[in-house]
């Protein structure tokens, strides 16, 4: 399978970045085994966690995710043959929360103790926090890169105004900066991203891994109407899709899949890969049949035409 280049550095990552928010949440750990299995024997090698999976969960503290996929790396002596990429910043807990200096330092302790290795290849701001000047943000990156346990560093959930004010202070003061982004950006989520995020992000080179890749599931096309809400956990969020547009969407997958003897969900993660300014777009799987289906779409190439399509049918 044919790799990518993170950032500026020299790591190299599958078109395909596998989610990790369900690792100890809907998959348990015999399953997620088999599906992160699965994810290496198909070429691929890039895995996104976070500190924070998965807290929401009753009874759960946050780590469950890492907690597996560092047990899977240390069963299987693969941890150089697999690109981690984690969060923090998220809440933790009533005092764990934020980009402070003492934060990350703390909270990367953890992560790689969870992980069960020594360096993160990509360490990630969760989400911003506009109470902690990012220059003591990225100062304790810089900690963290010299000490060889954080590689490459990005950012999730900022904006193109808070991405523009890093990149300054990055260069500014010499301080690492952010060589990815992590935003909300599928076929039906194109607004923000699109006129806002990206142009910032190719304009400075930055690699984006888009989250919700299908929507929550939305653009798998499993549900169609509110009597399919059941069919997962996630099936309560599907009212936001199910519109004029939402379904305008549904009927040009179903139409782009038929021709190409494909899935939505393939069409659907094939459209991300073609945009020139998309690296790897993040999906997870619960079930191996699921997980087929993501890597299937890395060797579906769209044609122009039913690029156009798709843009037409999801444009807002």
């Amino acid at each position: 399978m044919d790799k990518r280049r993170l950032g500026r550095s020299n790591l190299m990552v599958s078109p395909l970045c596998l989610g990790g928010n369900v690792f100890g949440w809907t998959a348990d750990e015999p399953t997620s085994f088999k599906i992160l299995d699965a994810f290496v024997e198909a070429g691929c090698n890039f895995i996104d966690t976070a500190d924070v999976y998965s807290r929401w969960v009753p009874g759960h503290e946050g780590g469950e995710s890492e907690t597996i996929i560092g047990k899977w790396m240390k069963a299987r002596g693969n941890r150089d043959q697999v690109v981690i990429a984690t969060k923090v910043g998220s809440e933790m807990g009533p005092s764990k929360k934020g980009l402070s200096k003492d934060r990350i330092k703390a909270a990367v302790e953890d992560s790689l103790k969870r992980l069960q290795t020594s360096y993160i290849d990509l360490y990630q701001s969760h989400r911003d926090d506009s109470e902690t000047p990012q220059e003591e943000t990225l100062s304790a990156y810089a900690d963290l890169i010299a000490a060889g346990k954080v590689r490459v560093i990005g950012a999730s959930n900022f904006s193109a105004a808070r991405m523009k004010e890093a990149l300054a202070i990055s260069a500014k003061m010499g301080l690492p900066r952010y060589d990815s982004l992590q935003p909300l950006y599928n076929l039906f989520d194109r607004a923000e991203y699109e006129q806002e995020l990206e142009p910032v992000c190719v304009e400075n080179k930055i690699d984006v891994i888009p989250y919700y890749s299908l929507a929550s599931g939305f653009l798998t096309g499993k549900y169609r109407s509110e009597k399919d809400f059941g069919k997962s956990v996630r099936g309560a969020r599907m009212t936001k899709y199910l519109t004029d547009r939402g379904h305008r969407i549904l009927a040009a997958l179903d139409e782009v899949a038929l021709h190409y003897n494909a899935s939505p969900a393939q069409v659907a993660l094939a459209w991300l890969m073609a945009r020139p300014s998309i690296t790897a777009p993040i999906a997870s799987a619960t079930r191996l049949e699921q997980l087929n289906d993501l890597i299937a779409a890395t060797r579906l190439k769209l044609d122009a035409s039913a690029i156009e399509q798709l843009n037409r049918a999801s444009a807002e």
